[in-house]
């Protein structure tokens, strides 16, 4: 049986470099999840808010940079 999944703003997901590591990170609806490049960091993301009824849309590793924050606030 497939589970309805609600779609949601790529906008939600803000990716950020990690200090003093190398890599990524992505954060969105209470999870966090790493990758080496911004890119991994959200197909990562795409897995984790699966998980909890959500669906990201599929995107480019063009259109994935323009995810990326400079600072969390």
């Amino acid at each position: 049986m497939k589970k309805n999944l609600k779609k949601i703003d790529a906008g939600k997901v803000k990716i950020f470099k990690i200090a003093n590591r190398r890599g990524y990170a992505a954060l969105c609806h209470n999870n966090l999840t790493e990758g080496a490049t911004a890119f991994q960091a959200y197909q990562r993301m795409g897995k984790a808010v699966r998980r909890a009824g959500l669906e990201l849309p599929v995107l480019g590793t063009d259109e994935v940079k323009r995810c990326v924050v400079a600072a969390i606030a």
